[in-house]
């Protein structure tokens, strides 16, 4: 295998620049809900110690809060 010419690498580390210097604030965000997210699933599960499906429902269940969480928060400042 080759690797990819020194113009490509540059602008994939370029594009990767751009993007978080444009959706950096959005990224940091995703991050953090889905880290507290996962820490509360987790000690949750440590400390009831339930069945497994239930353990992975709630890691679903996340995917359904963030959207919800962050739709209410744009429906309160009123971005579009």
């Amino acid at each position: 295998m080759r690797a990819p010419p020194a113009e490509a690498t540059v602008s994939a580390i370029e594009r990767l620049r751009e993007t978080i210097a444009e959706h950096g604030r959005g990224l940091a965000t995703d991050l953090v809900f889905a880290i507290v997210w996962v820490t509360f699933v987790e000690a949750f599960f440590a400390l009831v110690e339930g069945p497994q499906w239930a353990y992975y429902l709630f890691m679903l269940a996340g995917v359904i809060a963030y959207f919800g969480f962050f739709a209410s928060v744009e429906q309160a400042t009123g971005e579009e």
